[in-house]
């Protein structure tokens, strides 16, 4: 598996197509994240704008292989296998940035409440900022597992449904990432600190049983 890892991440990087959701996210993070800001909406925000960017991560990495090339590391390794080290690296991608971002978001933000009335240590705003970004990372991974290669072969609809997928997980009353992300704008307007555990819990089982299914049909379509 090690050596699946290693070559799907070098195919990631080498790719360049990484660029572009690297770039929307920081532009994101441009507009809607500004020194001293609160610290606790401003990793919220991180947080949110996250989950889209690790479903496109996943589409860039399980639609990376040319069909032949894919044909011969499912050969080599199983395609159940290959497709698994697919959506690992691009999780592993998704959750780093998360957390460079949530250091960097933290150094810069007000350890401050909405207002600026009450005092939110750096540690405890960062640590729950670290459990939000990899919440929605978790929960983007799922989205770009269950919308794209091989249960949507066509990107006519896969990019679509991954796009409307993300933003319907962002918004639905009872979604991890919605929970994580409202957990820490709640936080800000009274400055308690959440500890979003249950929210990533949530996000891991759902990541887990999308993963299983898309490695499940992965083997099952392969020839």
């Amino acid at each position: 598996m090690t050596a699946l890892l290693r070559y799907q991440a070098a195919l990631l990087l080498r790719s360049q197509r990484w660029l572009p959701p690297f770039i929307l996210y920081a532009a994101f993070l441009a507009i809607g994240v500004q020194s001293g800001q609160p610290v606790l909406d401003s990793l919220g925000y991180a947080a949110a704008a996250l989950l889209p960017v690790a479903a496109w991560l996943v589409r860039i990495c399980v639609t990376n292989e040319p069909p032949a090339a894919r044909t011969c590391v499912a050969a080599a390794a199983g395609p159940a296998r290959a497709h698994l080290a697919c959506l690992l690296v691009a999780l592993s991608a998704s959750a780093a940035l998360g957390t460079a971002t949530t250091l960097v978001v933290t150094w810069i933000s007000d350890p401050a409440s909405a207002g600026h009335r009450v005092h939110v240590p750096r540690l405890d705003a960062g640590a729950a900022g670290v459990l939000a970004v990899l919440a929605c990372a978790l929960l983007g991974t799922a989205v770009g597992a269950l919308t794209n290669w091989p249960l949507l072969r066509s990107p006519g609809r896969a990019v679509p449904t991954m796009l409307l997928a993300a933003l319907l997980v962002l918004v639905v009353a009872g979604s991890p990432a919605q929970a994580a992300v409202r957990g820490l704008v709640t936080g800000s307007q009274s400055g308690h600190v959440p500890v979003p555990l249950l929210p990533l819990a949530g996000a891991a089982l759902l990541a887990a049983a999308s993963s299983a299914l898309a490695c499940a049909l992965t083997a099952r379509r392969s020839p």
